[in-house]
This record gives C-alpha cells, sequence and structure tokens, in this order.
C-alpha cells in the first residue's frame, strides 16, 4: 500500500465574516498551550499590535480574491510567548466565513537571531582585531629599537620600523635580508634562521648590516602568519663603536687586547657579552666571537647565575672588584678556576664593565689562606687517637666552613647580603653561622672576631 505524507498545518483558525474566531487548532510541533481563549475575540486581537493591519489585509484579499497572499504575523497566544507565524487566509463562501491556516517560523526566526548575534560577534572581532592591529602599528613605529620583518620562505624584508629604516638606510619593499648583511656574517644568520624555525628560538647573533657594515645584535622569533611564518628580527648597537681602520692608537690597542693571555670581556650592565678576545673563547670553549656575543656571561661564571649576580652588585658599588674567584664552565664541559678583576668607566648602570679573566689553575683563590686552612687540619691530624671520629669529623668540618664564610666575606668586603648568595646561604643561615664562629662583617668589609 501507497502511503503520502500531507503536511498539516501548525495552526488553523476558522473566522465569521467579521473576523471572529470560532474554532481553532494547534498542531502537536507548537507546543503552547490552550487556544480556547481565542474563541468569540477578533483575530486581530490575539496578534501583536504591528499585525492587526496584515490581518486585515489578508480577510480583505481572500474576501475579494478568494484567498490572500502569505504574510509572516507574530501571533500572541494566551500563555504569552509570540511565535513568528505565515498565514494565509482562504474564503469558504459568502456566509461561511474565513479560514486562516498559518506555518510556524520559529525555527527560521532562531537562525535568524543567530545569524545577526553571528554578525555582531564577528564585528565585535573585527573592531578588536583592528585595536589590536593599532596598538601594535603605534609599537612597531615608536619603539627606538630596529626592527624587521622577514619572510621566512624567501628571506624578503616585508615591513621595516622607523629606526630599522633610520639606522640600517633599508626600506620594507622588497629586499633581500641577506644582501644587507657583510658576507662573511650570512652563513651564521641563515644558521640562526634555521635554528629559529625548528625550535622557535636562537641565541642572538652578532652580525654586520647596511652600507657601512656596522656591528649589530640580532635576536630572531617566528610568528605563525598567512600565507607563510614570517621571522621578527629586533636589532641593538653591538654597544661600542668600531674601531676605525685610520686610528693607529686605537688598533694597536685592540691587538694588545686581541693578543692577552688572559681572558677580557666587555658586559653591559645586564652581563651582556658585547666584545671578548681570544683568550676568553679558548676559556669559554667558543669556536668564534659571535657564538659569546649576546649572550649572558653567567652562562659560563661559576654556579649558574649567582657569581654574575655578585661581580655585577659589587661593582655597582665601588666601580671595581678584585681577585674574584670563581670558575669557567666550557661549552665542552671543561671548568677552569680563574680570578677575575673588573671595573666599570662610572657608576651609572648603563656604564660598560670591562672584565679580566685569568686562569689559575690549582692555585688557591686567595693568597695566605690555603696555608691557614692546610695548618689547622694538621692540628686536627694531630688529635687522631685523642679523640672519637665523630668529634674528628665535626671539628673538622667546623673549620673548612670557618675557612670559606671568612673567604666570602674578605671577597665581598663584609657585605653579609652578597655573601649569603656567594655561599648559596640564606641571610638567617648566615648570621648563625656568624654567630657560631664568632665572625662579624663591618660595614667597611674588614672582618673582625668576636672574643
Amino acid at each position: 500500500m501507497i502511503t503520502t505524507s500531507i503536511a498539516q498545518p501548525d495552526i488553523t483558525i476558522v473566522l465569521d465574516q467579521a473576523g471572529i474566531i470560532r474554532e481553532a487548532r494547534l498542531s502537536r510541533e507548537v507546543a503552547s498551550g490552550s487556544v480556547d481563549e481565542w474563541i468569540g475575540r477578533a483575530w486581530t486581537e490575539t496578534v501583536a499590535d504591528v499585525g492587526a493591519d496584515k490581518v486585515r489585509r489578508m480577510m480583505e484579499d481572500a474576501q475579494r480574491n478568494g484567498a490572500s497572499a502569505f504574510r509572516q504575523i507574530n501571533q500572541r497566544f494566551p500563555s504569552g510567548i509570540e511565535i513568528p507565524i505565515e498565514y494565509t487566509a482562504v474564503s469558504l463562501g459568502e456566509k461561511s466565513g474565513l479560514i486562516a491556516v498559518g506555518k510556524s517560523l520559529e525555527a527560521v526566526a532562531e537562525l535568524q537571531s543567530r545569524l545577526v548575534a553571528a554578525q555582531h560577534a564577528m564585528e565585535r572581532d573585527y573592531w578588536k582585531l583592528r585595536e589590536a592591529e593599532s596598538r601594535y602599528r603605534l609599537l612597531f613605529d615608536a619603539s627606538n629599537e630596529a626592527v624587521l620583518l622577514v619572510r621566512a620562505a624567501n628571506l624578503l624584508i616585508i615591513e621595516a620600523n622607523p629606526a630599522a629604516i633610520r639606522a640600517l638606510g633599508v626600506a620594507p619593499d622588497g629586499l633581500d635580508l641577506l644582501q644587507e648583511v657583510a658576507p662573511e656574517d650570512r652563513s651564521a644568520v641563515q644558521g640562526m634562521l634555521s635554528r629559529v624555525r625548528d625550535h622557535g628560538n636562537a641565541p642572538g647573533l652578532l652580525i654586520h648590516l647596511g652600507r657601512n657594515r656596522q656591528p649589530w645584535l640580532v635576536r630572531a622569533s617566528i610568528m605563525t602568519a598567512q600565507p607563510g611564518s614570517i621571522f621578527l628580527l629586533q636589532l641593538s648597537p653591538a654597544g661600542l663603536a668600531p674601531i676605525e681602520a685610520d686610528n693607529d692608537d686605537a688598533l694597536e690597542v685592540a691587538q694588545l687586547i686581541e693578543r692577552l693571555p688572559d681572558g677580557f670581556v666587555v658586559i653591559d650592565e645586564e652581563g651582556i657579552v658585547l666584545r671578548a678576545n681570544r683568550a676568553f673563547l679558548d676559556l669559554a670553549q667558543a669556536g668564534s666571537e659571535a657564538m659569546v656575543l649576546g649572550q649572558r656571561l653567567g652562562r659560563w661564571l661559576g654556579r649558574p647565575g649567582a657569581d654574575l649576580k655578585v661581580l655585577l652588585s659589587s661593582i655597582q658599588q665601588h666601580c671595581l672588584v678584585r681577585l674574584f674567584a670563581t670558575s669557567i664552565h666550557g661549552d665542552l664541559g671543561v671548568d677552569v678556576d680563574v680570578e677575575i678583576s673588573a671595573a666599570a668607566l662610572s657608576d651609572s648602570k648603563a656604564s660598560p664593565i670591562g672584565i679580566v679573566i685569568r686562569a689559575v689553575g690549582h692555585r688557591l683563590p686567595l693568597g695566605g689562606v690555603g696555608d691557614s686552612l692546610g695548618s689547622m687540619l694538621n692540628a686536627l691530624t694531630e688529635e687522631v687517637g685523642k679523640s672519637p671520629l665523630s668529634e674528628l669529623v665535626r671539628q673538622t668540618v667546623g673549620v673548612v666552613e670557618r675557612h670559606y664564610i671568612e673567604a666570602a666575606l674578605q671577597l665581598t668586603r663584609g657585605n653579609r647580603t652578597l655573601t649569603a648568595e656567594l655561599l648559596g646561604l640564606s641571610r638567617q643561615s648566615l648570621y648563625a653561622k656568624l654567630n657560631r664562629y664568632g665572625l662579624e662583617g663591618e660595614a667597611d668589609g674588614n672582618i673582625r672576631r668576636v672574643r
């Protein structure tokens, strides 16, 4: 047996010639409660205010032509809700009245409201993007640091901020980045960018850019964009003016520094290496100066960060440091005991700092102190057989601990905060040990013993 599906109206209203509702039925799809309250009321009273005129025109069209065109009306139900209904009215005869059938547009209205909400959300997102782009543009143009945007696929410069245009003489008109780099630095730049592409970051690099081949420290990062990734290059001057070839005295000084058997490094107030000679490269086991420039000296100096922090604090307080004992950790795993002497041009934080690093091998960092420690340990050795082993071990630990606290106090000139940082102790622990061993660091940096 063949069955046919006939679409049923969601709402059916039977009206008399005056437009009074005589009968109303709802389908199962329209769950809006009972509509018995409509019976005996004019249809125009059951719709929203703007729908009354549409109802009257539909009734007039149906009485005149037999059927009216479809019109959308917001039908108000006794429960109080309003649902958009698409109605058409059909005449049942001059004396039989009218019948109005309607289809609910609630699903369509919901889709329309979602579309409007989506359009509003898109507009909000658009203006947020515009605001972010405006902020980015202001920061990009106002930055004193030279910034280049380079397309990762072909290394073409696509944008440069005003600082980069002024300093390098480049413009964002599709120039090849490598053409702006000195030939001897191009392979290093390509290696750095390749590392950034693979790992997301890479150490800074000293390169020479522009017509005058000025030295610049460059840091690179990568950003995801369409149609391809973009490198963000941040450039800052290398810090020290290049030595002119016609300045014979300066050239001779530079050559002497390069030939020094001791390591020589110039750093800024943050500990970033600005210049290094060959002896320091040997200590750090770095193949070229470009591998250390732009890196923090703490990468190689003593415990990670600790010795560098103490060194910088001492230089800021006194503008110089003598015989700072520490060690250099080479990139290939070799450690070397060293002594450091350092000086700054002034007490200004922006003043560069010159550091001389001397390898001392197995030499003790403080002259004479090693002998006193040895004599005290020899004295304890003579107590073997006279005291228990546990007591000898306790006394030995106390002698060694006191010796290193004295050495640290001398190194920091009695500064307790720096001494605690140098020894890896809290200030409270250091104070307890000072009281235990009868040591007190005076403000002038000397050490006196409390009897």
